[in-house]
C-alpha cells in the first residue's frame, strides 16, 4: 500500500545512531542488497517505507543463499578486502560504522554460553572454541543476523533485507549458516540437498563477479559456522519462532572435494 510506513524504537540514541550508520553503510557497499529506505529519523527512533511481502521460508534458502553471496562478496570488493577478523575494521568515512572484530566478541558469547549451561563441559568449550579460531585468516564479508524475519520476500520484485541493528565482521558463509540454523530451528530438518545447493549458490554468486577464492567456503566450514550459530542462539527457544533446538534439527550433508569456481576479478 502506497504511503504506508514501519517505525521502529530503540530504548537509547546511540542505538538508534548505530542501526542508522549499518543502514547507509550496507546501502553503500552491499550491493545488490535492498533495504527499506529511511523516512523519518528521530532521537530514538526510525521510520522505513513499508516492506511488502512475507518472511523467508525454507523453500527460499537457494535463491538466499545467492543474494547473500553477491552482497558479501560486494562487500568485500568494496572496503572489507582491507579488514581481518581479529580486530575491528574502522570506518573509511566520518559517518561509517566501526565494524567489530568477528573473533574476540564471540569467543566471550561462547564463554557466556558456558556459564549459563547452554555449553556441556570444559572439552565442548574448547572444542567451539578451537571452530571459531580457525576463521583468523580467512576473508573477511560482514554478519547481520541472517534469520528468515529479516528477509521480506515480495510477489515480484527484488528480496528486502531488514533490521540493521547489529553489523560485524565475519567470514564467508558465516551469515548464510545463520540462515540454516535459524530456517531448522523455526521450520524443522532442512534435507542435506538443499544445504548443498544453498552452499553452491552461494559460492558461485561470490565468485561470478568478483574473485575467485571469494567463492570456495567448504561444507565443512559452513557447518562449523552453523555449529557456532547453535549454540549462541540455543538461548533463544520459544522465542522469535524457534521451536527446536539445533542438536535436534542439523543437517548431515557430505563434504565433496570442491571445484573451483569461474569468476572474474573485482572491476
Amino acid at each position: 500500500m502506497t504511503g504506508r510506513t514501519f517505525t521502529k524504537a530503540y530504548t537509547t540514541e546511540a542505538l538508534r545512531a548505530k542501526a542508522e550508520r549499518n543502514h547507509a553503510w550496507l546501502d553503500r557497499h552491499a550491493l545488490p542488497m535492498k533495504l527499506p529506505r529511511i523516512t523519518a529519523s528521530g532521537p530514538r527512533e526510525l521510520t522505513f517505507a513499508w516492506a511488502e511481502g512475507r518472511h523467508a521460508i525454507p523453500g527460499d534458502l537457494e535463491r538466499l543463499a545467492a543474494h547473500l553471496g553477491s552482497c558479501h562478496a560486494a562487500a568485500w570488493c568494496s572496503t572489507l578486502h582491507k579488514a581481518k577478523l581479529t580486530a575491528r575494521y574502522e570506518p573509511d568515512g566520518q559517518d561509517d560504522p566501526v565494524l567489530p572484530a568477528f573473533i574476540g566478541p564471540r569467543a566471550a558469547a561462547l564463554c557466556q554460553r558456558f556459564r549459563t549451561g547452554h555449553i556441556a563441559g570444559t572439552q565442548s568449550l574448547d572444542a567451539a572454541l578451537t571452530l571459531l579460531h580457525r576463521t583468523a585468516y580467512r576473508p573477511a564479508a560482514f554478519y547481520k543476523d541472517s534469520n528468515p524475519r529479516n528477509f521480506v520476500v515480495p510477489t515480484r520484485g527484488p528480496l528486502i533485507t531488514v533490521d540493521t541493528d547489529d553489523l560485524t565482521l565475519a567470514p564467508f558463509g558465516y551469515d548464510l549458516a545463520k540462515l540454516i540454523v535459524t530456517l531448522s530451528m523455526t521450520y524443522g530438518p532442512l534435507p542435506n540437498e538443499d544445504v548443498e545447493g544453498a552452499l553452491a549458490a552461494y559460492n558461485a554468486a561470490a565468485a561470478q563477479l568478483h574473485h575467485p577464492h571469494l567463492g570456495s567456503t567448504t561444507l565443512t566450514q559452513l557447518m562449523e559456522y552453523a555449529e557456532l550459530h547453535g549454540i549462541l542462539t540455543a538461548p533463544y527457544i520459544g522465542r522469535g519462532g524457534y521451536r527446536w533446538p539445533w542438536t535436534r534439527v542439523r543437517p548431515t550433508p557430505t563434504p565433496r572435494t570442491p571445484q573451483p569456481p569461474r569468476s572474474r576479478t573485482c572491476p
